[in-house]
């Protein structure tokens, strides 16, 4: 799967770990920055993730942040983006089987590094169920 990947400076540690985790599961994976904790605006790396995976260029996106709230208002402000703001096993599942979550976000203030991990995959490895959802699905993504 190929991957779009990018975080501020409250996320950074934890991406850069999830991007080698990515790597070792056979994921192809670009980073977008940010490349250090020094402060950063986040729309700045956030933003041209989300067009990535809304232009298909990439299968999903992966943002994070101190609390990852920001970051997931930033990824659905673009069309065609469904980002799910995710804090446990259970949300990463349902962000997929019912939401078709294109787009990750996760606070590394706010779950252990261990959970952001186990999130990522259930993320990565949970299909959309469609029947019932296709049809919020749609409605979500009318203008």
């Amino acid at each position: 799967m190929r991957i779009a990947i990018g975080s501020d400076h409250a996320g950074f540690r934890y991406k850069e770990i999830i991007r080698q985790y990515l790597k070792k599961k056979g994921h192809i994976c670009e980073d977008f920055g940010t490349d250090s904790e020094d402060s950063v605006d986040y729309p700045v790396f956030i933003r041209p993730v989300a067009k990535a995976v809304a232009e298909g260029r990439f299968d999903r996106g992966i943002v994070l942040g101190g609390s990852g709230n920001g970051e997931a208002m930033v990824a659905n402000r673009v069309r065609g983006v469904r980002c799910a703001l995710c804090w446990s096993d259970e949300s990463a599942e349902f962000a997929r089987r019912h939401n078709d979550a294109n787009v990750l976000s996760l606070g590394q203030r706010m779950i252990s590094e261990e959970q952001a991990l186990r999130i990522v995959g259930i993320w990565l490895e949970t299909p959309f169920d469609g029947g019932r959802h296709l049809r919020r699905i749609e409605q979500i993504d009318e203008e």
